[in-house]
């Protein structure tokens, strides 16, 4: 059972960050039409701009646990690269243990009052023509946390295994 829920919050992950992924191709569109409107027509839009940053925002706040699980986050592996599966393992398990799942509880505590405090006045854009749905951007900041903390805790579960040699699928940090 165990197995399976990892396996679902994995596919869950996978599926948002492709799903995300797509609004990048949104994101250098509006961009180009933004650029386009200035130069070209002498015109803007604050809400196309608004956009922009919506679109950059959601991309990077929901992509962040699928980087994660595709272990394509920067890291500094002088030594990582050289170790063995397992003492891969170790450290991966004791970032995530120690280090992430205790950042993303702080992070959530910090930031659910700041986005309670958005969706209680359906904050909006503070600019004249600007976008209506802040609160809805804020909110990601949550949804991040919590799509960070559901990998990480697959990952504590796969490197466990790993540790344990129960595991021949992924390596550790997969």
């Amino acid at each position: 059972m165990l197995n399976k829920t990892l396996v679902n919050i994995e596919a869950f992950i996978d599926w948002s960050g492709r799903t995300v992924s797509w609004l990048s191709l949104l994101l250098v569109l509006v961009m180009f039409l933004v650029v386009v409107l200035r130069y070209v027509f002498d015109s803007g839009s604050i809400a196309l701009q608004e956009t922009t940053t919506y679109l950059h925002a959601s991309v990077f706040l929901i992509g962040m646990a699928y980087t994660l699980q595709q272990d394509a986050h920067v890291r500094v592996d002088i030594f990582y690269s050289t170790f063995s599966k397992e003492k891969k393992a170790w450290v991966d398990l004791f970032g995530a243990l120690f280090l992430l799942l205790p950042f993303m509880l702080f992070t959530s505590w910090v930031s659910w009052s700041y986005v309670l405090n958005s969706w209680s006045v359906l904050e909006s854009s503070r600019e004249a023509g600007g976008l209506p749905g802040v609160f809805l951007l804020k909110s990601l900041i949550l949804v991040m946390t919590l799509l960070l903390s559901l990998q990480a805790l697959t990952q504590i579960a796969r490197n466990i295994k790993v540790i344990l040699g129960t595991d021949s699928s992924k390596g550790s940090g997969q």
